[in-house]
């Protein structure tokens, strides 16, 4: 037996192990996850009365200049010990930060100031759970990340929500035509960054268009293609050659792609974008976390299945407090990277933890399992939008986590405004 053939059934062993636990993770009840008990809890997706977003009025802003560079790790955010200072945001306030700007696919920009209905505030203010802390990168100790190669899980939910970002972000399908990802995949806190005017969204396919018959359109498709390959190379500083010698390696790179059961993308453009305004200035005077969250709508619908979305539950209320998400990392190029963990710490607004992610998994849409009301079904929503790798205050001293944006009934409310065009649909989350 040859060293190739060695290591090739090593391979394949280690890929059916992936696999396994990749069917047992995504299958198996949440049994005795909480408390460690052979007991099954009761993890149930609970309906609230969310508030409602109405708005007001909508003003037309100057053109943005889009000369931002992509920042995927955010410095100096307020952070745990800083929100722990922050004074209960006044019904004013929340207007302000929930009033949202919405760039167009021709470069136009308006401003739409919103009001709030229906909202209880809380005196308690923006509190956290206290546990102990640690001091650790991106990859904390062993890499647990899962690449998706098998097309069993990748072109089946949930895996083919995940979507990816031309400026180099991840996103999740939220409906027919809307992705959610995260806002400073698009602007810097100041101006929207290099490649976001004509935005576009990759949409995974392992089928290569050279196989089976052509489709009608399929010629308009490549060359939606071709731009939104421009934009992914302009916004990571990478130019063709020329341009006959990039259509080239671009093509030998997708039939590579789909030999080897790794995603292509069908591109899709964007119609428009919305923003929250609390994105650009916080509490602290500049970028907010808590806002770090966005929608596109797509110029065409696609016909996949999409996630719902869910309002963020406690930490208590979570199977083993664990959340999952996908997206496409950098340091692995060309695929669809899963990963699990349980969360360390938790405010209003945000949850701390130690997933293992690197760059171009942000925006990626986090997500948890639990029981449908008064049913044995079990179902996946979208609770937070990863927001990345942040350095936060923590006593005193800057420390590291992975940070995700809760989706909280305000936050609920407003993205399903963004996603309907009103409030008709939004009364309960």
């Amino acid at each position: 037996m040859t060293e190739t053939t060695t290591a090739a059934e090593g391979k394949k062993k280690t890929d059916k192990m992936d696999h396994a636990l990749l069917l047992f993770i995504f299958f198996m009840p949440a049994v005795g996850l909480a408390n460690g008990t052979g007991t099954e809890q009761d993890f149930t997706w609970h309906l609230k009365k969310v508030p409602q977003i109405v708005s007001e009025r909508t003003f037309s802003l100057d053109s943005p200049k889009f000369e931002a560079k992509p920042n995927l790790e955010l410095n100096s955010v307020c952070g745990i010990e800083c929100q722990r200072k922050l004074p209960v945001p006044s019904l004013s306030d929340l207007k302000d930060f929930l009033s949202y700007e919405t760039i167009f696919e021709n470069g136009t920009r308006t401003l739409t100031e919103v009001n709030v209905l229906g909202l209880t505030l809380d005196p308690a203010g923006n509190t956290t759970a206290h546990k102990s802390l640690r001091k650790k990168r991106q990859i904390y100790g062993t890499d647990s990340r899962f690449s998706i190669y098998d097309k069993r899980f990748m072109t089946n939910f949930p895996f083919n929500t995940a979507v990816k970002i031309s400026t180099g972000c991840s996103g999740i399908l939220i409906s027919p035509k809307h992705v959610l990802t995260a806002a400073h995949c698009l602007h810097d806190g100041k101006d929207y960054v290099k490649g976001s005017k004509r935005l576009r969204v990759g949409l995974m396919r392992t089928k290569s268009r050279g196989d089976g018959r052509k489709r009608k359109g399929a010629k308009r498709s490549r060359r939606e293609a071709l731009e939104a390959q421009e934009d992914s190379e302009v916004a990571t500083g990478q130019r063709r050659r020329s341009r006959g010698g990039g259509r080239k390696q671009r093509r030998s790179g997708r039939k590579q792609a789909s030999s080897d059961g790794m995603p292509s993308f069908q591109w899709t453009r964007v119609k428009s974008t919305h923003i929250p305004k609390g994105w650009f200035k916080g509490f602290s005077g500049d970028i907010a976390l808590d806002y770090d969250y966005a929608v596109l709508e797509l110029k065409r619908p696609h016909k996949r299945k999409y996630m719902e979305l869910g309002i963020s539950p406690t930490i208590k209320m979570m199977p083993g407090s664990m959340i999952h998400f996908s997206g496409f990392d950098n340091d692995r190029s060309g695929q669809l990277v899963y990963r699990f963990c349980s969360i360390s710490d938790e405010s209003n607004d945000l949850f701390y933890q130690y997933c293992d992610a690197e760059p171009g998994s942000t925006g990626s849409g986090v997500y948890l399992r639990l029981k449908e009301p008064n049913k044995r079904k079990w179902k996946r929503k979208i609770i937070a939008v990863f927001s990345g790798h942040q350095w936060v205050d923590v006593n005193g001293e800057q420390q590291d986590y992975n940070v995700a944006v809760r989706i909280t009934p305000l936050k609920y409310a407003q993205i399903c405004f963004w996603i309907h065009g009103n409030d008709e649909n939004c009364a309960q989350g």
